[in-house]
Protein backbone atom coordinates (compact mmCIF):
# COMPACT_ATOMS: atom_id res chain seq x y z
CA UNK A 1 0.00 0.00 0.00
CA UNK A 2 1.34 3.41 -0.98
CA UNK A 3 1.98 6.16 1.54
CA UNK A 4 2.00 9.88 0.80
CA UNK A 5 5.81 9.81 0.56
CA UNK A 6 5.47 7.58 -2.51
CA UNK A 7 3.74 10.38 -4.43
CA UNK A 8 5.36 13.29 -6.25
CA UNK A 9 6.33 16.56 -4.60
CA UNK A 10 3.61 18.20 -6.69
CA UNK A 11 1.01 15.87 -5.18
CA UNK A 12 2.35 16.31 -1.66
CA UNK A 13 2.12 20.09 -2.12
CA UNK A 14 -1.46 19.81 -3.36
CA UNK A 15 -2.36 17.58 -0.40
CA UNK A 16 -1.13 20.28 1.99
CA UNK A 17 -3.28 22.91 0.28
CA UNK A 18 -6.37 20.70 0.10
CA UNK A 19 -6.05 19.65 3.75
CA UNK A 20 -6.21 23.31 4.77
CA UNK A 21 -9.13 24.00 2.45
CA UNK A 22 -11.18 20.99 3.57
CA UNK A 23 -10.50 21.68 7.23
CA UNK A 24 -11.63 25.31 6.89
CA UNK A 25 -14.76 24.37 4.93
CA UNK A 26 -16.06 22.36 7.87
CA UNK A 27 -16.42 25.71 9.66
CA UNK A 28 -18.87 26.69 6.94
CA UNK A 29 -21.06 23.68 7.75
CA UNK A 30 -21.39 25.04 11.29
CA UNK A 31 -21.87 28.64 10.11
CA UNK A 32 -24.82 27.68 7.91
CA UNK A 33 -26.35 25.30 10.51
CA UNK A 34 -25.89 22.23 8.35
CA UNK A 35 -24.49 19.87 11.02
CA UNK A 36 -24.61 18.98 14.73
CA UNK A 37 -21.88 17.51 16.95
CA UNK A 38 -19.65 15.38 14.65
CA UNK A 39 -22.17 14.56 11.91
CA UNK A 40 -21.42 15.46 8.31
CA UNK A 41 -18.27 15.65 6.21
CA UNK A 42 -16.49 17.42 3.38
CA UNK A 43 -14.01 15.93 0.93
CA UNK A 44 -12.08 17.14 -2.08
CA UNK A 45 -10.41 15.11 -4.80
CA UNK A 46 -6.90 15.98 -5.97
CA UNK A 47 -6.00 16.97 -9.52
CA UNK A 48 -2.47 15.58 -9.47
CA UNK A 49 -3.25 12.03 -8.27
CA UNK A 50 -6.17 9.69 -7.64
CA UNK A 51 -6.46 10.77 -4.02
CA UNK A 52 -8.96 12.63 -1.86
CA UNK A 53 -8.85 14.48 1.46
CA UNK A 54 -11.71 13.87 3.90
CA UNK A 55 -12.70 14.57 7.51
CA UNK A 56 -11.73 12.07 10.24
CA UNK A 57 -14.52 10.02 11.80
CA UNK A 58 -16.15 11.22 15.02
CA UNK A 59 -13.84 14.17 15.69
CA UNK A 60 -15.55 17.33 16.95
CA UNK A 61 -15.48 20.28 14.56
CA UNK A 62 -13.64 22.61 16.91
CA UNK A 63 -10.80 20.07 17.07
CA UNK A 64 -10.35 19.74 13.33
CA UNK A 65 -7.06 20.96 11.86
CA UNK A 66 -5.49 20.63 8.41
CA UNK A 67 -3.19 17.96 9.85
CA UNK A 68 -6.15 15.91 11.12
CA UNK A 69 -7.64 15.58 7.63
CA UNK A 70 -7.22 12.10 6.14
CA UNK A 71 -5.77 11.37 2.70
CA UNK A 72 -7.28 8.33 0.98
CA UNK A 73 -7.04 6.78 -2.45
CA UNK A 74 -10.16 6.44 -4.57
CA UNK A 75 -10.83 2.99 -3.17
CA UNK A 76 -11.05 4.48 0.32
CA UNK A 77 -7.70 3.19 1.57
CA UNK A 78 -5.83 5.51 3.94
CA UNK A 79 -2.65 6.94 2.41
CA UNK A 80 -1.84 9.45 5.15
CA UNK A 81 -3.33 10.48 8.48
CA UNK A 82 -3.37 9.50 12.14
CA UNK A 83 -7.16 9.08 12.47
CA UNK A 84 -9.72 6.76 10.91
CA UNK A 85 -11.47 8.45 7.98
CA UNK A 86 -15.15 9.35 7.88
CA UNK A 87 -17.62 6.46 7.87
CA UNK A 88 -18.82 7.84 4.52
CA UNK A 89 -15.38 7.53 2.90
CA UNK A 90 -16.32 4.55 0.71
CA UNK A 91 -19.31 6.46 -0.66
CA UNK A 92 -17.24 9.59 -1.41
CA UNK A 93 -14.68 7.38 -3.15
CA UNK A 94 -17.38 5.67 -5.23
CA UNK A 95 -18.73 9.03 -6.38
CA UNK A 96 -15.27 10.21 -7.44
CA UNK A 97 -14.54 6.97 -9.31
CA UNK A 98 -17.80 7.11 -11.21
CA UNK A 99 -18.19 10.86 -11.74
CA UNK A 100 -14.77 12.08 -12.91
CA UNK A 101 -16.04 15.65 -13.31
CA UNK A 102 -16.71 15.85 -9.55
CA UNK A 103 -13.96 17.14 -7.25
CA UNK A 104 -15.96 17.97 -4.11
CA UNK A 105 -18.48 15.99 -2.04
CA UNK A 106 -20.39 17.11 1.06
CA UNK A 107 -22.72 15.17 3.32
CA UNK A 108 -24.88 16.82 5.98
CA UNK A 109 -27.90 16.03 8.12
CA UNK A 110 -29.29 19.56 7.82
CA UNK A 111 -32.73 19.75 9.43
CA UNK A 112 -35.14 20.70 6.65
CA UNK A 113 -33.42 18.82 3.83
CA UNK A 114 -33.29 15.71 6.02
CA UNK A 115 -36.98 16.15 6.86
CA UNK A 116 -37.82 15.90 3.15
CA UNK A 117 -35.54 12.84 2.95
CA UNK A 118 -37.38 11.24 5.86
CA UNK A 119 -40.68 11.33 3.96
CA UNK A 120 -39.03 10.22 0.72
CA UNK A 121 -40.21 13.24 -1.26
CA UNK A 122 -38.40 15.45 -3.76
CA UNK A 123 -38.24 19.12 -2.81
CA UNK A 124 -40.58 20.63 -5.44
CA UNK A 125 -39.23 23.36 -7.70
CA UNK A 126 -41.28 26.35 -6.60
CA UNK A 127 -38.47 28.93 -6.56
CA UNK A 128 -36.45 30.51 -9.33
CA UNK A 129 -33.32 29.91 -7.23
CA UNK A 130 -34.07 26.19 -7.48
CA UNK A 131 -34.16 26.45 -11.25
CA UNK A 132 -30.84 28.27 -11.04
CA UNK A 133 -28.97 25.93 -8.72
CA UNK A 134 -30.68 22.56 -9.17
CA UNK A 135 -32.28 22.69 -12.62
CA UNK A 136 -35.57 21.53 -11.07
CA UNK A 137 -36.65 19.68 -7.96
CA UNK A 138 -34.09 18.30 -5.50
CA UNK A 139 -34.39 14.51 -5.91
CA UNK A 140 -34.67 11.77 -3.30
CA UNK A 141 -32.30 8.83 -3.59
CA UNK A 142 -32.89 5.26 -2.37
CA UNK A 143 -32.54 4.02 1.21
CA UNK A 144 -29.08 2.57 1.78
CA UNK A 145 -27.22 1.49 4.91
CA UNK A 146 -24.12 3.35 6.12
CA UNK A 147 -20.64 1.85 6.08
CA UNK A 148 -20.12 0.73 2.50
CA UNK A 149 -20.13 2.31 -0.95
CA UNK A 150 -23.85 1.57 -1.39
CA UNK A 151 -24.81 5.14 -0.48
CA UNK A 152 -22.40 6.41 -3.12
CA UNK A 153 -24.00 4.06 -5.63
CA UNK A 154 -27.42 5.49 -4.79
CA UNK A 155 -26.13 9.04 -5.15
CA UNK A 156 -24.63 8.33 -8.58
CA UNK A 157 -27.72 6.47 -9.78
CA UNK A 158 -29.97 9.36 -8.76
CA UNK A 159 -27.78 12.12 -10.19
CA UNK A 160 -27.70 10.33 -13.53
CA UNK A 161 -31.49 10.70 -13.60
CA UNK A 162 -31.25 14.34 -12.49
CA UNK A 163 -28.02 15.52 -14.17
CA UNK A 164 -28.53 19.22 -13.40
CA UNK A 165 -28.93 18.74 -9.66
CA UNK A 166 -25.84 18.84 -7.45
CA UNK A 167 -27.81 17.40 -4.52
CA UNK A 168 -29.50 14.12 -3.60
CA UNK A 169 -31.63 13.57 -0.49
CA UNK A 170 -30.81 10.00 0.46
CA UNK A 171 -34.01 8.55 1.90
CA UNK A 172 -34.13 8.38 5.73
CA UNK A 173 -30.57 9.74 5.86
CA UNK A 174 -29.82 13.19 4.49
CA UNK A 175 -28.31 15.18 1.63
CA UNK A 176 -25.21 14.33 -0.38
CA UNK A 177 -23.98 17.18 -2.57
CA UNK A 178 -21.36 17.34 -5.32
CA UNK A 179 -19.42 20.15 -6.94
CA UNK A 180 -16.49 21.12 -9.15
CA UNK A 181 -14.59 21.48 -5.86
CA UNK A 182 -15.36 21.22 -2.16
CA UNK A 183 -16.30 24.89 -1.80
CA UNK A 184 -18.92 24.71 -4.56
CA UNK A 185 -20.33 21.55 -2.95
CA UNK A 186 -20.58 23.28 0.45
CA UNK A 187 -22.33 26.21 -1.21
CA UNK A 188 -24.81 23.86 -2.88
CA UNK A 189 -25.38 22.11 0.49
CA UNK A 190 -26.27 25.47 2.06
CA UNK A 191 -28.61 26.20 -0.87
CA UNK A 192 -30.20 22.77 -0.46
CA UNK A 193 -31.07 23.52 3.17
CA UNK A 194 -32.35 27.00 2.28
CA UNK A 195 -34.78 25.78 -0.40
CA UNK A 196 -35.83 22.83 1.78
CA UNK A 197 -36.80 25.25 4.55
CA UNK A 198 -38.56 27.69 2.23
CA UNK A 199 -40.54 25.00 0.42
CA UNK A 200 -41.56 23.48 3.77
CA UNK A 201 -42.80 26.92 4.90
CA UNK A 202 -44.64 27.41 1.61
CA UNK A 203 -46.46 24.11 2.06
CA UNK A 204 -47.70 25.23 5.48
CA UNK A 205 -49.33 28.23 3.82
CA UNK A 206 -50.83 26.53 0.79
CA UNK A 207 -50.17 24.70 -2.47
CA UNK A 208 -46.74 25.16 -4.03
CA UNK A 209 -46.84 26.53 -7.58
CA UNK A 210 -44.42 24.46 -9.66
CA UNK A 211 -42.33 26.34 -12.22
CA UNK A 212 -42.72 25.17 -15.81
CA UNK A 213 -39.84 23.05 -17.11
CA UNK A 214 -39.13 25.39 -20.02
CA UNK A 215 -38.70 28.26 -17.56
CA UNK A 216 -36.55 26.11 -15.29
CA UNK A 217 -34.30 25.33 -18.26
CA UNK A 218 -33.98 29.03 -19.07
CA UNK A 219 -33.18 29.92 -15.46
CA UNK A 220 -30.56 27.18 -15.17
CA UNK A 221 -28.89 28.11 -18.45
CA UNK A 222 -28.60 31.77 -17.44
CA UNK A 223 -27.30 30.93 -13.97
CA UNK A 224 -24.71 28.46 -15.19
CA UNK A 225 -23.42 30.59 -18.08
CA UNK A 226 -24.08 34.28 -17.31
CA UNK A 227 -24.42 34.81 -13.54
CA UNK A 228 -21.39 35.95 -11.54
CA UNK A 229 -17.87 36.79 -12.67
CA UNK A 230 -16.14 35.11 -15.58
Amino acid sequence: MKTLKDYSQETQSEVKQVRELVSNLHDQLIKWNLVVWTAGNVSQRLHTADLMVIKPSGVRYERLTPESMIVCDLDGNVVDGSYSPSSDTASHAYIYRNMPEVFGVVHTHSTYATAWASIGENIPCGLTMMGDEFGGSVPVGPFRLIGSESIGQGVVETLRKYPKSPAVLMQNHGPFVIGKDAESAVKAAAMTEEVAKTMWAARQIGKIIDIKQEDINSLNKRYQNVYGQN
